[in-house]
């Protein structure tokens, strides 16, 4: 089975993986660090009254940006890498 643009160029095995593999994971990864970041609001705002509680949801908060931040970065390094390796 071949993946074919348009212009029929077929996708380098490269381009397979990432598209197969890598994106999947890496989508999964973002939506399980932005449901963290989302949980860390609610028992934020949820938690007023303890400081315990409020604590708890700024370090899921904090986390979630650093998780969203590391599947971005790291989703731009594979996009460059590609890119290079598609391009020789």
């Amino acid at each position: 089975m071949h993946i074919v643009y348009a212009q029929g160029n077929d996708l380098t095995i490269v381009e397979r993986i990432n598209d197969v593999i890598i994106n999947p994971i890496l989508i999964f990864l973002f939506a399980a660090a932005l449901l963290i970041f989302f949980w860390g609001i609610v028992e934020f705002i949820g938690g007023m009254e303890s400081e315990e509680k409020r604590s708890t949801g700024k370090r899921h908060i904090f986390w979630g940006i650093i998780g969203m931040f590391i599947m971005f970065a790291v989703w731009a390094i594979i996009r460059v890498i590609s890119g290079t390796i598609a391009g020789i």
